[in-house]
């Protein structure tokens, strides 16, 4: 019984890295109960008996590898999730973008786009969405494609309407879309000014000075190291004064970048750059 755990962490260690060399995707500090949870989730549902043999297929079959991305990814998200943290957005946020001539915010670790059509709504509704450019970044390329169709199940869209009136939403909210096939199919105007783009926080650098990042409940799955490198390119990428809003169970404290933020509105990880 003792041995079986060390393998299980030298195969994880050596699957990781073996992504890393033939498809350059870094997964090398995501935290490890993290990776090992998704990593065992993925052999019941690709039928792979141990890691090994998931390493061995995912080296010889990309498809194989872009399966088990959506393991590694898992992209969960909602519109206007935490609707405190919209709110506080619109509140204490807005009035100082509009100070801007033009405005660009990158949302990072997007995943299928529900959190950058919740910005575009409430930029839109501000009478910001004309001068602002969206940089939406994700390392899954699926969920990139269904971020840019902005097609998603009306089972959904109960909580999501739900969401949007406590974040201070001004109309109706099926003004956004339309209806069809039990789906709920976004107005595309919403996107006119989102660029959809392949990002890595683990192995990319900064492309653009930014007014606003957003990363919501993707540093969860980092470790501290990790942590630290998306929080010094978010320093880097945004203006003097720009704003960094995290997600609920996340925060700059104890990072090595604390001293460079001030809290905005902390409850909601609204940070501003010192």
């Amino acid at each position: 019984m003792t041995m079986v755990e060390p393998n299980t962490d030298i195969e994880i260690r050596l699957l990781i890295e073996a992504i890393y060399l033939k498809y350059s995707y870094d997964f090398r500090d995501y935290s490890g109960a993290s990776i090992k949870r998704r990593i065992h989730h993925a052999l019941r549902q690709l039928e792979c008996k141990t890691i090994s043999a998931l390493q061995e297929r995912v080296l010889h079959d990309p498809t194989a590898f872009m399966q088990l991305l959506q393991y590694l990814t898992i992209p969960v998200s909602e519109m206007f999730r935490d609707p405190e943290h919209f709110l506080a957005i619109r509140r204490e946020v807005v009035p100082l973008l509009r100070t801007y001539p033009s405005i660009k915010i990158w949302i990072a670790g997007c995943s299928t786009g529900e959190e950058v059509y919740s910005m575009a709504i409430l930029l839109r509704e501000e009478g910001l969405l004309e001068r602002t450019i969206i940089y939406a970044t994700d390392i899954n390329p699926q969920s990139l494609d269904k971020a840019k169709q902005g097609i998603y199940s009306m089972e959904n869209l109960r909580t999501y309407t739900e969401n949007y009136q406590r974040a201070g939403g001004q109309q109706a909210f099926s003004n956004y879309y339309t209806a069809a096939y039990g789906n709920a199919i976004f107005d595309s105007s919403l996107r006119d000014n989102v660029t959809f783009a392949d990002h890595s926080l683990a192995t990319d650098s900064v492309f653009s000075e930014t007014q606003l990042v957003s990363c919501r409940n993707v540093l969860i799955y980092f470790n501290k190291k990790l942590q630290d490198r998306a929080f010094g390119l978010f320093h880097e990428s945004l203006c003097h004064r720009g704003f960094l809003v995290l997600g609920s169970k996340e925060t700059l404290d104890f990072s090595a970048y604390s001293e460079q933020f001030e809290a905005l509105a902390k409850p909601e990880r609204i940070y501003r750059k010192r």
